[in-house]
């Protein structure tokens, strides 16, 4: 057999940067559902969106990455690897806010990437719509609703076997992709793919600003602009809990507007009030649920069939339900009760309970309230539905996201029809053989 091939793929988020290196057996490409991740590496610093006024800085961050790809790849495959950069919703702000820095950035991290003996294909900026697709591709691969090996050894499109729709949430923007049993009405929203001979129409949207980081941040702002007086009371910070932020670092965003009368270098003093009622209410403010005369929506008047069927819910949604243990199907009662009891403990009572998760400890709660909005209120579901959303990291040991869907993508590694059966002997040879068959019994 052929060693094995790679393929590198950088996810350049808006709050940081991952590199995944793929590993899958050559002689076998065209699709076989065979790709499998080797490692995850962690680029360190913010994401590549926050190098707006030092583009090198972003290329150079990359490079400590780049360096463990190139021990993991043998030397003489690494001209034959092809590797990508993604970005996604920081990097679409950036852009909104000022295009020449964003291409700046990206020249620069081409340029870091360039100088590597790798089969380098480009950095861009993918649309919300890719995103939301390529993770959607990215689930249904490893749980092989796409395509399974079967008993008889051959690659064939799993029968009776439900697709599973994808909920991604990132810093941000937030994702939701799956099969409706309706035609998509609206053709902003409406993706169309044919893989493995078969064709799948889905709906998927992608709302910018909705990302866990920025949501944060619209949320705070609003608190700001109710507020009269300072400090700011936040009830979805714990009691106790107090920060200082500028005027100037709370909107430093497109999502987020100052108000004229805001002095950029003006302190705000932020405290909590761990008030989780109060929290819920605050949250909801940052959507408007009305769906106007336009038929079924998600929220802003954004069309949304009714959601169908189960849904893995990753990235943003897993990392905050799995640090509140509620990543075991539970029930939506019991996710409110325990949401609740988090969001009412003090800060001196959480940083006793959670000494090592301090960096994003007093945002949990805010998180949390968050998820179940968007989720409930957002896209729909319900206390029946509930129950069919799957929160998880990693499905067939591999980490979900829009990463190996794009690279699957990208390398022809989906064939756009179905798979050709293999025959074991070539024609001539099956021929030689079925006549010396009937010589033999003439």
């Amino acid at each position: 057999p052929s060693p094995p091939q790679h393929g590198l793929v950088f996810d350049a988020g808006s709050t940081h940067t991952s590199l995944y290196i793929y590993r899958w057996r050559a002689d076998k490409e065209n699709g076989t559902g065979i790709v499998s991740q080797v490692e995850a590496c962690s680029v360190s610093g913010p994401g590549i969106s926050s190098y707006a006024d030092d583009p090198a800085g972003a290329g150079a961050s990359l490079k400590p990455c780049l360096d463990r790809a190139m021990k993991i790849v043998p030397a003489e495959q690494q001209r034959e690897t092809p590797t990508y950069l993604g970005a996604t919703a920081g990097m679409r702000l950036l852009r909104e806010e000022n295009s020449s820095k964003a291409e700046q950035v990206l020249a620069e991290v081409s340029k870091a990437i360039g100088e590597y003996p790798v089969d380098f294909r480009g950095a861009r900026i993918l649309t919300g719509s890719e995103e939301g697709s390529f993770g959607w591709i990215t689930v249904n691969y490893l749980l092989e609703t796409l395509v399974k090996f079967s008993f008889a050894e051959k690659w064939e499109h799993p029968q009776d076997t439900e697709v599973l729709g994808a909920l991604d949430l990132g810093g941000a923007s937030t994702q939701i992709t799956f099969q409706p049993g309706v035609p998509v009405e609206d053709r902003n929203t409406s993706v169309f793919f044919r893989l493995y001979g078969t064709n799948y129409s889905l709906y998927s949207h992608s709302y910018l600003c909705y990302g866990q980081s920025q949501a944060l941040k619209m949320l705070l702002a609003a608190l700001h602009q109710a507020s009269s007086s300072t400090p700011i009371k936040h009830p979805c910070y714990p009691q106790g809990y107090q920060e200082n932020i500028t005027v100037a670092e709370l909107y430093d965003s497109p999502c987020v507007h100052a108000p004229s009368s805001a002095s950029p270098g003006l302190v705000l003093t932020v405290t909590g009030t761990g008030d989780p009622a109060a929290c819920d209410t605050a949250v909801r403010r940052l959507f408007n649920f009305s769906c106007g005369a336009q038929g079924p929506c998600g929220f802003n008047g954004v069309y949304q069939p009714p959601v169908r069927g189960q849904f893995f819910a990753f990235a943003g949604f897993y990392y905050t339900f799995n640090f509140l243990n509620l990543t075991r199907q539970q029930s939506l009662s019991e996710v409110n009760t325990t949401i609740f009891s988090f969001c009412r403990r003090n800060w001196t009572e959480v940083r006793a309970l959670f000494p090592k998760d301090l960096k994003y400890l007093h945002t949990y709660c805010s998180v949390a309230f968050y998820i179940l909005t968007l989720l409930l209120d957002g896209y729909k579901f319900n206390e029946h539905t509930w129950n069919n959303i799957h929160f998880s990291r990693q499905a067939a040991n591999t980490d979900i996201g829009w990463t190996l869907g794009f690279m699957l993508n990208l390398t022809n590694m989906i064939p756009a029809e179905a798979l050709q059966q293999v025959k074991g002997h070539q024609p001539g040879l099956w021929a030689g053989a079925i006549s010396f068959l009937v010589l033999a019994i003439v």
